[in-house]
């Protein structure tokens, strides 16, 4: 599944985590990663509007007063010591260190130094952890964007009055096209800024995508100028497939086979999608490996000249082949007082395969003393039980 937002209203935190909902992301899945965080409680409640009479989902974050600036390094912690599926920490850690960094530049200070004001917010903690957690459920293989609209006049801000676009804005999209828009106002907020920079693959119109869902999320204002939604459009690629596939085979029976593992290593580094050998017997009875290697055909030059760099062959066959891939999607099961990332197989809108992640499994059992293959087989218990096949 690829994703399309439209920005033409600009994006903000709440923005995207009502057009996630809005498109089939239940709400137990960002609710689920906030209530992971050490914080104070904070509870996501979802509010059915209209913006110039388009439907939309609003989510509002309600979390309690706080005074508190926190620092990148606060907000390192937190996410650190919260018990989330390790795609939803790490990015949840790279959006943050995006707005550090814009911080830090627009305040000339180092990034450690940057007290987040607003951005370190227990309601920004939580849409930024949200909307990744929502993204990461989604499974999307592509998410594309429109040009953001940011908005133009001033406002205030902990630093006093600021010009719009904001400046930690403008350095969190460098490089990403951009367009003022009719609203004199604010339509695209730090929060929004950085998560877009970390998420969106690609800056485009609609691409070309058999449409399957649209989510809708609206912001807190209702500006006369235009509907103040994101637009979250889900569908397949209706393109050209991608390079096809390849596979390089050769006999090999005169290297060292304590040199493998670094071959099938610098393989995978130089774009193989899988490489594996299997033992032959050659002729005159010696013993011999074939080593075989997929890739994409765009990756054939590099994968090739690997395998003359680091084995003794002297020719290979290429072998076009194709490929089935089912829809694949992220979630995540709560187990012995943990979590623990969950991937499904779909074909056809059915379950058919449930994968817990090893890592996840592997780190809990770590930290409550237990085998990991008790820990293994009660994830799978748990995701199969919340994921039933068929």
């Amino acid at each position: 599944m690829i994703g399309w937002l439209d920005l033409s209203a600009g994006a903000s935190g709440d923005m995207l985590l009502g057009a996630l909902v809005d498109a089939g992301v239940p709400l137990d899945v960002p609710a689920a990663a906030i209530a992971a965080l050490p914080v104070e409680d904070v509870r996501l409640v979802t509010e059915q509007t209209a913006r110039h009479g388009l439907g939309a989902t609003r989510v509002h974050v309600h979390a309690p007063p706080s005074s508190e600036h926190r620092t990148w390094a606060d907000v390192r912690t937190i996410l650190a010591d919260a018990d989330l599926a390790p795609t939803v920490r790490d990015g949840a850690l790279a959006v943050f260190e995006r707005l550090a960094l814009a911080e830090g530049r627009v305040h000339r200070m180092p990034p450690e130094e940057v007290h987040f004001h607003e951005v370190g917010a227990l309601d920004a903690l939580a849409d930024v952890v949200g909307v990744v957690a929502g993204f990461e459920h989604l499974g999307l293989t592509r998410l594309t964007a429109s040009p953001v609209t940011l908005g133009s006049g001033s406002a205030r801000g902990a630093h006093g009055v600021v010009p719009i676009p904001g400046p930690a804005v403008l350095e969190l999209l460098a490089g990403i096209p951009v367009t003022a828009g009719p609203v004199p106002a604010e339509m695209c907020t730090p929060t929004g800024a950085a998560l877009l920079a970390a998420r969106v693959d690609e800056w485009t119109t609609l691409p070309p995508m058999r449409v399957e869902r649209v989510g809708v999320g609206a912001g807190g204002r209702d500006p006369e100028q235009l509907p103040n939604v994101v637009r979250l459009v889900l569908g397949s690629a209706d393109e050209p497939p991608a390079p096809g596939a390849v596979v390089l085979e050769t006999n090999v029976d005169d290297l060292d086979p304590r040199l493998w593992p670094g071959v099938l290593d610098t393989l995978f580094a130089a774009g193989a999608s899988d490489a594996w050998l299997t033992p032959i017997l050659m002729k005159k009875g010696r013993p011999a490996h074939t080593l075989s290697v997929l890739c994409r055909a765009d990756a054939e030059p590099h994968v090739r000249a690997a395998v003359f760099a680091t084995t003794s062959t002297i020719g290979m066959r290429v072998v076009p082949v194709g490929k089935v891939a089912l829809e694949r999607a992220q979630t995540s099961v709560e187990v012995l007082g943990g979590r623990v990332g969950v991937k499904l197989a779909v074909d056809g809108g059915r379950v058919v395969n449930v994968s817990v992640e090893y890592e996840d499994v592997a780190a809990l059992a770590g930290r409550l003393e237990l085998p990991v293959k008790e820990v293994l087989r009660a994830a799978t218990a748990a995701a199969e039980a919340a994921y039933p096949a068929g």
